[in-house]
């Protein structure tokens, strides 16, 4: 009777994260629309709806600024989360995320090779940030395991590893004065210039993406209980491994695409979800991906509205809020050892 209790009662609360998640994402994109250094009101977003985007100057600014920024941010959000979310699981690490293990470091190499080169958006961009992060991912996880890292070594490669693409991307802005123009807000992260063009195809990227890794979600579970456990229900870890740091890398690889460098997205939101909902990947994924959203969304309308007239980039504000965090489940987990 006990179990069954508690099985309900597991039960309900996800149902109720979901709703809540649900209720947290439609008014973080209602805030997101409306608030801004020109706020808009809900008739002159119904006037470019109903009339076309040159119907007002609001629905000018609601069409071509506001919708696609806000969009981008619900993107980035999902897709970062869902996948520190992987890696955590993959790594067995709850320290690990896309900026911290050189993902991001690598995605944002590859998108100023690109800048330098000419290419500012588009399936181009997308293709080789996920091709940067792919390769920093790999790096990282398959060099720790020749080396016989330690989890917490895993951590201090993947430092080392953003610190080093760091450098070469600041040595192609030294040469490429271009590039550093367009490099400030990258580099902390910001949704000032998002485009259609780069957010349709890095939206659609990110879509499929978080849907087959819901598919996964049962090999997913598999491989978190670890290398000699998986192999013993039959699943080919070295393939399943490989395949969740490749879709991992693509969600980090659209996010950087868009936003440039958001740190602490891909560690805050899934250890928070995991805290109140558990580790199981179902919940785990869908969960991230609402509230990573939300979270991004806010954080975005905040760097915003706060200082205006003044705007600051949103990775700013999302570092005052991540690095705290970091150092408490860091001091709390003991280096992010947890099993659970």
């Amino acid at each position: 009777m006990k179990n069954s209790a508690n099985y309900y009662l597991g039960k309900n609360r996800i149902k109720w994260l979901y709703i809540a998640g649900f209720f947290f994402l439609g008014t973080a994109f209602l805030l997101g629309i409306m608030l801004g250094s020109t706020p808009l009101s809900l008739e002159e977003i119904a006037d470019a709806f109903r009339k076309g985007a040159h119907a007002s100057a609001g629905a000018r600014i609601f069409t071509y600024v506001r919708l696609p920024r806000t969009l981008a941010s619900l993107v980035c959000g999902a897709a970062l989360s869902v996948s520190g979310a992987v890696i955590q699981g993959v790594l067995a690490n709850r320290l690990a995320s896309p900026s911290m293990i050189g993902v991001n470091a690598g995605a944002g190499l590859a998108v100023t090779l690109c800048t330098a080169f000419g290419i500012f958006g588009g399936w181009q961009l997308s293709l080789f940030s996920f091709i940067g992060a792919f390769a920093a991912v790999m790096l990282v996880s398959f060099g720790a395991k020749r080396w016989g890292a330690s989890r917490g070594t895993v951590i201090l490669i993947g430092v080392a590893l953003n610190s080093l693409l760091g450098a070469v991307s600041d040595t192609i802005t030294t040469f490429i004065p271009e590039v550093a123009v367009m490099s400030s807000d990258f580099k902390v992260g910001a949704f000032s210039a998002v485009t259609y063009q780069k957010l349709i195809p890095a939206m659609v990227v990110v879509a499929a993406v978080i849907v087959i890794l819901h598919t996964l979600h049962n090999e997913l579970d598999v491989l978190t209980l670890g290398e000699e456990n998986a192999k013993g229900l039959g699943l080919n870890t070295a393939l399943m491994r490989t395949l969740f740091l490749l879709l991992a890398a693509l969600l980090a690889g659209c996010a950087v695409s868009l936003a440039g460098l958001l740190s602490f997205v891909g560690l805050l939101v899934p250890h928070a979800i995991r805290r109140v909902a558990g580790g199981k990947a179902w919940n785990l994924l869908g969960l991230c991906a609402l509230y990573g959203a939300a979270f991004v969304c806010v954080c975005d309308t905040v760097a915003r509205t706060a200082f205006a007239p003044y705007e600051i980039p949103v990775g700013i504000i999302m570092a005052y809020l991540g690095a705290p965090f970091f150092v408490f489940i860091l001091i709390k987990g003991k280096g992010g050892h947890s099993r659970d």
